[in-house]
This record gives structure tokens, sequence and C-alpha cells, in this order.
């Protein structure tokens, strides 16, 4: 018996009301320039798949950011600059610029405006109480936005965001990973960095959907309320599943994989042992205790979730009352604007080991 099909409960079926060239990027011919209008001026970081670089676009004199896509499958760097052109001007997104096809070289870069900022993954495990408050209300923001499109990002963590600390900006940034959603369809569960992988990936579910992200969310939101980096800390996907199981419960896991009809492999389960579910207030200390309250329980109970149709989604969690003091904020009239950023760390080797890239063509 195949693995229970489930919907997403929000925007399902947003896809299905769009021309199909919208979401279609096999049949996609980005426009592009050639890359004689651009100087490059220093390298800022570099990974597995790209390398990024600081220059100058001579026409205007403008500083720019230009990541340059090593040579992979045509069909994921299409994918890419698909979703970005989709997302263009979208609340909390990073913003897509230009394309270019340098020839010479035979590789594609995308150019993204760039302003001074700090890589969320330096600051998060130091902000205030208001703070981590306020940048999780902004990510949801960009959170809603991208699914209202049909599309899942696949790789929340704190190196995919960028803040503009002293203008109180944030963008969600790499693309990379990121997939349209169509109810039914299955997905390649090797996608997102291990310890922000939801359940469904480690237990190969295959007809994920948008609650992926808010999965991903809760690990970062638990790291920030708790000051524990990562939340969950598995030395592979067989322990990352441990490490969840420990917190959230063996008989809860065994629920979830019966309800979606999800068999186990046998090495998993003889590894998970019999684990009981853990209350939050178990991970309170001097050091963290003043960042959690019964609010932010609340809100972490209803990211961190095994069922991933019982998740918050993004566009209810904006109304959760944990950030209501945020909405009431009298200074939260223009905090996004439709400055863009790009971290000069995007790409930098640091996390590469964590990711793991999709293996279908």
């Amino acid at each position: 018996m195949s693995q229970v099909r489930t919907v997403s409960r929000v925007y399902a079926e947003v896809l299905s009301s769009v021309p199909k060239d919208f979401f279609d990027y096999d049949n996609f011919s980005p426009q592009t320039d050639n890359g004689e209008n651009y100087c490059l001026t220093q390298k800022l970081g570099r990974g597995k798949y790209s390398e990024v670089f600081e220059a100058i676009h001579m026409p205007t004199k403008d500083t720019v950011v230009l990541k340059i896509l090593k040579p992979v499958k045509k069909r994921k760097i299409k994918r890419e600059i698909k979703i970005l052109e989709v997302l263009r001007g979208g609340i909390n997104i990073i913003k897509l610029l230009a394309v270019l096809n340098i020839e010479h070289l035979k590789v594609t870069a995308l150019v993204f405006e760039q302003i001074n900022n700090v890589d969320f993954k330096h600051i998060y495990l130091n902000l205030t109480e208001y703070d981590t408050r306020y940048y999780i209300y902004e990510l949801l923001k960009a959170l809603d936005y991208c699914h209202s499109k049909g599309i899942m990002h696949r790789d929340i963590k704190p190196h995919n965001i960028i803040v503009d600390h002293k203008h109180r900006k944030l963008r969600l940034i790499d693309w990379g990973l990121a997939e349209f959603y169509h109810p039914g369809q299955e997905y390649n569960v090797r996608v997102a960095s291990r310890y922000f992988k939801g359940p469904e990936l480690l237990v190969e579910y295959i007809y994920y959907d948008y609650s992926l992200d808010m999965w991903s969310l809760g690990c970062m939101f638990a790291s920030m309320i708790f000051r524990k980096e990562p939340f969950f800390h598995g030395s592979d996907n067989a322990d990352q599943l441990l490490r969840i199981v420990k917190v959230l419960g063996t008989t809860e896991l065994n629920n979830y994989l019966l309800k979606y009809n999800i068999k186990l492999d046998s090495k998993f389960r003889e590894s998970l042992g019999n684990h009981t579910r853990k209350k939050w207030e178990r991970f309170i200390n001097t050091e963290n205790e003043y960042l959690v309250n019964d609010d932010a329980y609340d809100f972490l109970e209803s990211l961190l979730r095994y069922d991933h149709m019982e998740r918050i989604t993004a566009r209810e969690a904006l109304q959760h009352k944990y950030f209501y003091s945020v909405t009431s904020d009298k200074h939260q009239h223009d905090v996004v604007s439709a400055t863009s950023l790009i971290s000069k760390e995007d790409i930098c080797a640091g996390d590469i080991e964590e990711i793991e890239e999709e293996s279908s063509p």
C-alpha cells in the first residue's frame, strides 16, 4: 500500500489558476545580458555550486552582487531563475536584477542588488526578546508571500536569511532548492540542510508541501529562544530523526507513520528506541528564561509537529498572539521596503556539508 497523499491546507490550488508558463521552467528561456556592462571588484564567497563577487554596473556605477553558477544541471538553474522572477518584488524576498549569460566561461550569473547587511547566522542567537519576535515575524511575511505564489523554499535556515539590523530589514535568500507546489506531486526528499530537515524528509514522505518550511522555521525559532544551536543536532539523517524523537516522542512518530502509511527503514526503527515526549520547559535555564513565555511555547508547539497537516501555516502564524507586541508597535509602519539584500556569505563553504542536494534530474 502506497503512502497517503495529502494536500496543503493553504494555497493548494494557486498554480491551477495561472498559465502554465508561470511555473513551467522546463520550457523557460530567461532573458539574459552578456555581462559586458559589469566589472568585478572583489570575490565575496564561494560554495559547491557557485561563487559570489562584488561588481560595478558600469552604466549606472551601482554596486551589485554577482552569483556565478558553476556548470550544473541546466534544469536546476532555470528553476532558480524562474522562481526568482516570480518572486521579484515580493515582501522581504531577495530581488533579482538581471541574468547574465557569460559565453566565454559558459556560465550563468545572477545579479542582485547589494546593500550593507549581516548574515543572520551571526546574530540570531544574540537578539533581544523583542527582536526575536520582530525578525521571525518579518520572515513569516516572506514565507507567506512565496507560499501564496505556489513556491516552497525547502532550505530555510539562518544562513539563508540576511538582515540590515540598523534599518531593521530582513530578506530571505538562496532559492536554489525552491520548487513549485502541485498537489499530489511526488517530491525529492533530498533537500534542506540536515539540522532543519522536517521529519517528513527523514522518513521519506514524498507528498510534502509548504509546511516543510514551517518545521525548519520552528527549528530556528527553538534555537533562538533556548539559545541552543542547532536545536536538533544530528550527525547524519538517522541520528537527526533520533534527536527529534527524543524530544517529540516515539509513540507520536509511530502515530504519524501509521496515519500516512509511511514505511520506516528497519535500520531507522531499530535505532530510535522508545522515548517519551519532553516538555519544552526542560530546555529553560537562567540564561534563556527571559526569552520564553506561554505565547512562545504555544507558537513553538504549533511549528514543531510531526504531522505536517497540523502545523501552523505562515498566514496563520502572522496572526499568532506571540507577535502582538510587534504588530501593535507604532514603529512597524515601514520596516519593509523595496530594497533587497544579498549576503556576502550567501554561498560560503561553511554550511555546504549540511546541505543535501536533490538527486533528481
